[in-house]
Parts: structure tokens; sequence; C-alpha cells
């Protein structure tokens, strides 16, 4: 049976996923590369980005668990870019140019759908405004019996999580404060009441918390 997958969330130890003020220059706001620094130079993001080299040690290990067995992913309109409301700009491909990282069919939630974009790489884009519950059966219908992964924001990952809909949670606790931005925990009191909650902290500084589902 497929799982439903959380990877790599970075948060502040005040609780923020992303900080304020996204922009086109600046995916994760006033937090710049403060919260994915631990993330940047491993193998495994070098090797999504088409290169060679990088760390190999705890924090690869963990980076590394996104890719296999995954299907399909979700993700909100923010990770997807930058903009807001009614889409100005229909040519706007997103963050990681014509052949991005994900190589399976991405679902962008948005209350603005827009036709599908297609990219190299086996990457397709479908935007959808649906329930957490609704657009994972999309989802899990394209995945074709693999994982689904919850790619974020922090806004996704909380109403999947609000909709008890998460099997794995891999969030990585950043040694930062940002005082500002979107939170992760809000509204989930008690959430590791349905886990079994296991955590490492590695050299670079970071805590590994990983929720399995019971």
């Amino acid at each position: 049976m497929s799982k439903i997958r959380v990877h790599n969330l970075a948060v502040s130890v005040d609780g923020f996923a992303t900080g304020e003020g996204q922009s086109l220059e600046a995916p994760f706001g006033h937090a710049g590369a403060r919260l994915m620094g631990w993330f940047f130079g491993t193998r495994a993001f070098r090797s999504m980005n088409g290169k060679d080299g990088g760390s190999e040690g705890v924090d690869n290990a963990f980076a590394s668990g996104w890719g296999p067995g995954i299907g399909a992913e979700i993700m909100g309109r923010n990770k997807f870019g930058p903009q807001r409301g009614p889409w100005e700009d229909e040519e706007w491909e997103g963050w990681w140019g014509d052949n991005p990282p994900f190589h399976t069919p991405v679902f962008v939630l948005t209350h603005h759908p827009r036709p599908t974009l297609t990219l190299k790489g086996g990457n397709s884009f479908h935007f959808v405004d649906a329930s957490p519950a609704e657009v994972l059966a999309q989802a899990k219908e394209a995945a074709g019996g693999l994982d689904v992964r919850i790619g974020g924001g922090p806004s996704t990952v909380r109403q999947f999580l609000e909709a008890d809909l998460i099997d794995h949670l891999h969030v990585v606790l950043v040694p930062i404060v940002l005082g500002r931005g979107v939170r992760l925990w809000d509204g989930l009191e008690s959430l590791e009441d349905r886990f079994t909650v296991e955590s490492v902290t590695t050299p670079s500084g970071v805590t590994h918390l990983t929720f399995t589902r019971r």
C-alpha cells in the first residue's frame, strides 16, 4: 500500500518553515539560505541538480530519502513560485528551470487552476483547486502504486497533517530564530500521539525528527 511522505522540511527553533517576504529572488523570504544550509552541501542535493560531489554524512543519508519510491508529489502554490492571486504570467515554469528534479507528476494546490505544464524529464505540473483528500486521490492514481510526497510549503503540510493523511514526516530542526514567516506546528497540538518519533542530531547542528505513523 502506498504511503504519504514528507521529507527535508526545515523548521527554525521558533517554528517557522519559511521566512517572510518571499519573492522571485528570495524563495524562502528573509530566511535566505539559513533553513536549508545543511542540505545544500550534500551529495543528494548536488545530484538532484545534475552535479557531482557533496558530503556523504548523516545529513546526506536523510536528504537522499526524498526520492526513492515516489510516484507523484503534491505542493502548495508558493512552493511552485512567488505569484499570488490570478496568474499574471502563465509562462512561468517554477523555480527549477526546464528540467525540474521531481521527474513525476506534480499536483500544485491553487485557487486559480491553469493548464497542465509539461517539462523535460517526465515532469508534469497539474494545477488543481481541491481539498487535501481530493488532490491526494488524484496523486495516488497518478503514482501508480508508488508513494506520494507532500512537498510543502508549511501551510500545505499542515493541512495534510490536520486531515491525518501523513504516514511519514521528516522535519529538520535548524538552530536559528526567524521571528516571522509561516509556522508549521500551529493547531497541531498532541500531533506526536499519532506517531513514533525518533531524533538524530548531526555535526552540522541540525536535528532530524522522524515521525512514523503507528
